[in-house]
């Protein structure tokens, strides 16, 4: 195994470690159940040292390519990886606090009643094949009529995070390079790191992605890019039209993924910009349904050039095969008639006044908070334990900022979900909130 390790090493580093061994798993050379040296030996044969090889050991270990089996030692493993690890860390306080703002999920209330579409939806049904489309025709149809890029094929997901796991788990190996947003959506960052990816964080301003940022994560041989173009979590940030044009044209000609996924697609205030619509042949794009029709309907579109969507309609057949065709034609009636789609425009303008009450509250106290969408508000902190805490004594949950960041001296944060909070309550939860981020002020709260 040593040998075999040894021929694919290239960078004395603990990734660069992970990655050798990564690729002689794939090459065939290192197998499953195979049981790994000592980390003294691999040292002395590596001439490492055993804190980097430990190290890279732990990396090969979040990717689920090696595990502990009792007497036998470490070996080499498939399988599931440790889990959602950041996604758990950002909600582990959910449903402590008399006002829980740590959700990140819209308010119940503003949610389409189901009611009348499930008296509308088609009872039973025949399924022809196994391997029949997996989309509704005429929910395709129906998506495909503002779809914001060329698409020749859309299938439906369970949700937004299934659609990025498929795609992760199709087109990206070990290794891998992958560009993201700093910061980002933690289910995503989870993904990725349980693939074994190497994260390259992008820059953002207030109108999304900086170009010369994406320019050096290509120079640095990025296999995919994942973008947010509006409502962007946790930020907030909407991508301008003079950036997309901008980021396109860095990307036009490049042997790249480019994956946009649009969480907030139908409660959303700001007009959907994409950078797809310039590069359709990259492109996949994800339009999200959790946020304005409900987390339980656990439905996503997933959209793109044939040369791309192919390949992941056949991995999904290996599995599941089809998102339910039930759930389809209630997302199908929800999106073509007046009730409901009244319901969720009514909903968008609600998030947006809750949204705009706690900024302007927060700028009042001398906390600016930037973004201009979304229903999470990203507060600039301080000191997050602090800040956690001095909140918790208020009876006032939030999420901590720690997990959405890839860099990991980025300045403090926490992620607040300002769809839950009702505006008449904003200038109250925005002084514990200045308070909370500025700990070191006189007249603070401790």
């Amino acid at each position: 195994m040593i040998e075999a390790v040894k021929a694919e090493l290239t960078e004395l580093s603990a990734r660069g470690l992970a990655d050798a061994f990564s690729r002689a798993v794939r090459a065939g050379a290192v197998v499953p159940g195979e049981r790994l040296p000592s980390i003294r030996a691999v040292a002395r044969e590596l001439s490492l040292s055993p804190t980097t090889v430990s190290a890279a050991w732990r990396l090969l270990a979040r990717a689920n390519l090696i595990h502990a089996d009792g007497a036998r030692g470490t070996v080499v493993a498939d399988g599931a990886g440790q889990g959602p690890v950041r996604h758990r860390r950002a909600l582990q306080y959910e449903g402590r606090f008399e006002i829980d703002l740590s959700t990140g999920l819209p308010d119940p209330a503003l949610l389409p009643d189901l009611g009348p579409s499930l008296q509308r939806v088609p009872r039973g049904g025949t399924l022809e094949s196994f391997l029949a489309e997996p989309i509704v025709p005429q929910l395709r149809d129906h998506l495909m009529a503002d779809w914001p890029s060329p698409a020749e094929i859309i299938t439906m997901a369970d949700g937004a995070t299934d659609a990025l796991d498929l795609i992760t788990m199709t087109c990206l190996q070990f290794g891998d390079r992958v560009a993201v947003e700093h910061p980002s959506y933690p289910p995503l960052l989870d993904l990725l790191e349980a693939t074994g990816a190497r994260i390259v964080p992008l820059e953002l301003d207030e109108a999304g992605p900086v170009p010369s940022s994406l320019r050096d994560a290509l120079d640095a041989g990025v296999r995919a890019v994942f973008l947010q173009p509006r409502a962007h979590s946790p930020t907030g940030m909407c991508l301008a039209p003079e950036r997309a044009t901008e980021l396109a044209a860095v990307l036009r000609g490049q042997d790249v993924l480019l994956v946009e996924f649009d969480l907030c697609a139908g409660i959303a205030a700001t007009p959907l910009v994409t950078v797809g619509e310039h590069v359709p042949d990259l492109a996949v794009h994800i339009r999200a349904y959790s946020e304005s029709h409900g987390p339980d309907l656990r439905l996503a579109a997933v959209g793109g050039s044939a040369a791309l969507m192919d390949p992941l309609i056949r991995r999904r057949h290996l599995g599941q095969g089809w998102t339910s065709r039930l759930l389809q034609w209630l997302l199908l009636d929800l999106l073509t008639h007046a009730e409901p789609e009244q319901q969720v425009q009514q909903a968008r303008r609600q998030y947006a006044r809750r949204r705009t009450a706690l900024v302007d509250a927060l700028a009042d106290q001398g906390v600016q908070v930037g973004g201009q969408d979304g229903i999470v508000v990203w507060v600039p902190v301080e000191n997050e334990a602090a800040a956690l805490m001095l909140l918790s004594s208020h009876g006032i949950g939030c999420a901590p900022g720690t997990p959405y960041q890839i860099r990991p001296q980025a300045a403090p944060h926490l992620a607040v979900t300002a769809a839950l909070l009702p505006e008449t309550q904003a200038p109250q939860i925005a002084t514990v909130l200045a308070q909370a981020a500025r700990p070191s002020l006189p007249g603070s709260i401790h």
